[in-house]
């Protein structure tokens, strides 16, 4: 479980304020998937603070991390995937959908993104033709079973054109 309890905000002038979300649905914990729970550990070792409370994300010299420090290493990052127009907050959307089509509800959507209104958490659900393609099949597998359900009404009682029952 990983537990969001403040954020960063770089105002005026590059200084950075210790702040909380920006609603109590922020304030949250998150369940993480096993599997990135060995990297997550390398990365608290290499680059965050070591303190108990410490930031898990630091600035090149171990201070906070400024927006102008962040960029140029994003920028970087970005090229050398081959993705220049990938936008930090892309990986929010595509974090979010995968959840979305794992079959989270949007009120899990909302808990799990800290959003305290639908609408917020709507912007980041996008349909996607697998998911609707998943969505056809679970449908053609209900209509089959209510399908067999209703033939094995009808072979039990054999029912007539006009609703009587035939012998």
């Amino acid at each position: 479980m990983l537990r969001v309890a403040g954020a960063l905000v770089e105002i005026g002038g590059g200084k950075v304020l210790d702040e909380t979300p920006k609603s109590r649905a922020g304030r949250r914990m998150v369940s993480i998937p096993l599997e990135i729970i060995p990297d997550l550990r390398v990365h608290l070792e290499m680059f965050a603070e070591p303190e108990e409370n410490g930031r898990v994300f630091t600035g090149p010299n171990g201070g906070p991390l400024k927006h102008s420090g962040f960029r140029r290493t994003w920028n970087r990052v970005r090229a050398a995937a081959g993705l220049p127009d990938l936008h930090f907050h892309d990986l929010r959307h595509v974090g979010n959908t995968l959840a979305a089509s794992s079959g989270a509800t949007l009120k899990e959507l909302m808990s799990r993104m800290g959003h305290s209104s639908t609408r917020a958490a709507l912007i980041y659900q996008h349909a996607g033709q697998d998911r609707d393609k998943a969505i056809a099949e679970a449908l053609g597998k209900a209509l089959k079973v209510a399908r067999k359900t209703a033939t094995k009404k009808a072979n039990g009682t054999r029912v007539a054109r006009k609703g009587k029952k035939s012998a």
